[in-house]
């Protein structure tokens, strides 16, 4: 018999592979989870969509509020401590959550589900893979987000049909144990090594010497720091045109249910985030297979305009089919949005700055994006629908493309930083 060459996996893919069941987790009971709590809080209490949508956003504005802190945390300590940490703070959260009997205790649990999040969402993920992957870079970000098409897919109607069955505390508390009892040994064990070159090997796995591995160490000085990228064009048309497309995306997603609702149920609203999800996941399937060879700003600035377009066709027209239509192609737009901010951040100014430079324009994205949920119920209480606040919202989006777009050739000839990615 012919000997079979084993080829080992390269250990970065498993670096990956914890990312994206962060992102399960992080995303199914953080982010999408949030559009559940907002229905069955408002329910069982007869809260106000306002007041619950306050405390979501304070859930947002803790993420935002800590993006710097977070990817200077992992560049220090490394990954390991900062996603053991934030699967505990994640599941302290979704167990209080469930537990909330007064309106004082709403930003109590959103604050622990904020911290959380913080520390294993885009920020968190996108810090803990860029020394692992250059031809790669932008394929591992997106395997590793579509984790968070899957926590919409399988977390919301899981969470949905337990809160029907044995009831809101139960579930939430659940949700929490399993967080903590999957998330943070996985995290403890798999991302012990901070780096390739610790395993003798440089991004996405090519062998190096020794001597080389040393010598890389002493000259990676960061072609920019945070001060400089601030003073581009680039920077600032990234940081602005994904924080108004966040924004838009966050509220949608936080009242995707008290959206669907009237159409088609509280069990069929989960069901529509569930779809929305699976459509998510497939944009970054599709993202994954292109992104390094795509033109970043005009595809961003496509997708932006689909979206848009999307929220228009939902406000002008209060039927079943549109809305379960147009949610699932802005689904698949969706997670495209979430995941290109930190790939063109890193193509267009390097790894060895990433975490510096990225986690400054995250903290302005999810400061600005925390807005979207008490944004979204004020407008719905003010306007007493959600047509004008979709259409007002649609025009958000279509801003964010034309700010996306001012980064691009023109702002690279006046000497703007280029695709570093291809030198």
């Amino acid at each position: 018999m012919q000997a079979v060459l084993r080829v080992p996996v390269f250990y970065g893919w498993r670096v990956v592979a914890v990312c994206f069941v962060a992102a399960v987790f992080t995303w199914g009971f953080g982010v999408y989870g949030a559009s559940v709590y907002l229905s069955a809080i408002t329910k069982q209490h007869g809260w106000s969509v306002s007041l619950v949508s306050a405390a979501v956003t304070i859930f947002y504005l803790i993420s935002a509020l800590s993006p710097t802190l977070t990817a200077s945390l992992i560049g220090r300590f490394g990954a390991r401590p900062v996603f053991v940490g934030g699967a505990l703070a994640l599941g302290l959260g979704t167990a209080a959550v469930g537990h909330i009997a007064t309106p004082w205790q709403l930003p109590v649990a959103f604050i622990m589900l904020g911290a959380g999040y913080s520390s294993l969402s885009l920020t968190g993920i996108s810090t803990t893979l860029a020394p692992w992957f250059e031809r790669h870079q932008g394929r591992s970000v997106a395997i590793a987000l579509t984790g968070a098409s899957f926590g919409a897919m399988l977390v919301v109607p899981a969470l949905s049909s337990a809160i029907a069955q044995f009831g809101f505390a139960a579930a939430t508390l659940a949700g929490g144990v399993l967080t903590v009892a999957v998330l943070a040994p996985l995290a403890a064990i798999v991302l012990r090594y901070r780096r390739p070159q610790e395993l003798g090997l440089a991004p996405d796995g090519t062998p190096v010497p020794a001597t080389a591995y040393h010598g890389a160490r002493r000259s990676a000085a960061p072609e920019w720091s945070r001060r400089s990228a601030m003073r581009t064009v680039a920077f600032w048309s990234t940081t602005v045109g994904f924080a108004l497309g966040l924004l838009v995306q966050v509220g949608f997603f936080t009242h995707q249910v008290m959206l669907a609702k009237p159409f088609l149920g509280v069990s069929g609203a989960g069901w529509l985030v569930s779809a929305t999800g699976f459509a998510n996941m497939l944009g970054r399937l599709v993202l994954a297979r292109i992104v390094d060879r795509l033109p970043l700003r005009p595809y961003t600035a496509v997708i932006l305009a689909t979206q848009a377009v999307m929220l228009g066709l939902i406000a002008l027209y209060s039927t079943v089919s549109v809305l379960i239509g147009a949610s699932l192609i802005y689904g698949f737009c969706l997670g495209q949005i979430t995941t290109l901010s930190p790939i063109m951040v890193r193509r267009e100014f390097g790894a060895a700055a990433f975490g510096v430079i990225y986690g400054a324009a995250a903290t302005l994205i999810q400061l600005t994006s925390a807005f979207g949920p008490g944004l979204y119920g004020v407008l719905h209480d003010a306007f007493g629908g959600y047509p004008p606040v979709l259409g007002l919202a649609g025009g958000v989006e279509l801003v964010a493309m034309a700010v996306i777009l001012l980064g691009g050739p023109i702002g690279r000839r006046a000497g703007k930083p280029v695709d570093l990615s291809h030198r």
